[in-house]
């Protein structure tokens, strides 16, 4: 059975449970930023609850179901785990009923809201970077979508039209949101450099084990939630990121490229983003840090740079 994510971002659990600490996370509406913000350092780096998480619109398909619980896999992440995407538990009553309706827009802010009308009262909060929303159109309204990146210069046609109507999963009326905050599906491949900027702009975001989003994110949710933007589907986990892009020599990497790290014999453990051309031997990237315990640019030193195994190029 195909269901859509009706929050605006739900975790991935892996089995069911009622932890009076993951309460934000776990009714009919969720607190990604307000979750983030209360973990302890040692809750950020665990990996005994947490696998991923899913954003408002995501596809899945629900495998079982069991005390208010479903077994799902994530169709737009793919992973090496099951052949359809990712395997997981998440609360039922955050899916809805699956739609094949086309979504044309991303959510290019960091964040935004969604409200009943414009100025109106909030419906969704913490609705994040590379959501993927569905214009409306509504009377004596343009369509967002017919409008290119470039367009959006605030001549009147879009931004002076400053509330655009959505259409959200479980939703029955349209929401709407700031079109400031929102941008047309990418119809051309993306420049890494660009991806690299979208990447940038999470800086300082905390680390969180499975995070994936501005408010808490992991090394590869980091380089996942950055290609997403810009309308290219990477793998959920480094390992697999490693396995879906294309093998560059070292010293060829370009900015936007991405580093794998890995000790002796065993599988790739953590990812980052290329942040300059290497130079007299030093290499600098973007990543999402556990040690420091955020996202940070750096260059490669000591135990970091020993655990480097390859460099690899996402494909388009």
């Amino acid at each position: 059975m195909r269901a859509t994510v009706r929050v605006a971002v739900a975790t991935l659990w892996r089995e069911p449970h009622d932890d009076p600490a993951d309460v934000l996370m776990l009714g009919e509406t969720t607190d990604i930023r307000g979750w983030c913000a209360q973990l302890p350092r040692e809750r950020r780096m665990d990996q005994d609850s947490v696998l991923g998480q899913l954003l408002l619109g995501e596809q899945v398909v629900i495998d079982s179901e069991r005390d208010g619980w479903a077994h799902v896999v994530v169709t737009g992440q793919p992973s090496r785990f099951d052949p359809r995407g990712y395997p997981g538990w998440l609360p039922r009553h955050q899916l809805t009923e699956a739609s094949d309706e086309t979504e044309d827009l991303l959510v290019a802010a960091t964040a935004t809201t969604l409200r009943d009308a414009p100025d109106g009262d909030l419906v969704l909060r913490g609705v994040v970077l590379g959501t993927r929303l569905r214009t409306i159109t509504l009377p004596g309204r343009r369509h967002l979508a017919d409008e290119g990146d470039d367009d959006r210069d605030g001549d009147g046609d879009t931004l002076g039209d400053e509330w655009w109507a959505v259409g959200v999963p479980g939703e029955v009326e349209p929401l709407w949101g700031r079109a400031l905050d929102l941008t047309p599906v990418p119809q051309r491949q993306p420049a890494a450099r660009d991806v690299l900027m979208t990447a940038t702009r999470l800086r300082d975001t905390p680390y969180v084990w499975g995070g994936m989003t501005p408010f808490g994110i992991d090394c590869s949710g980091l380089v996942h939630l950055s290609w997403r933007r810009h309308g290219v589907v990477l793998p959920r986990d480094a390992c697999d990121q490693a396995l879906a892009t294309t093998p560059v020599e070292f010293g060829e990497e370009r900015p936007g490229d991405l580093y794998f790290f890995a000790r002796p014999g065993e599988p790739v453990h953590h990812v980052g983003i290329v942040a300059a051309a290497p130079r007299n031997g030093k290499r600098v990237m973007l990543h999402a840090s556990s040690s420091v315990g955020h996202v940070v640019i750096e260059e490669l030193t000591g135990d970091r740079f020993a655990d480097l195994v390859s460099a690899a190029r996402v494909p388009l």
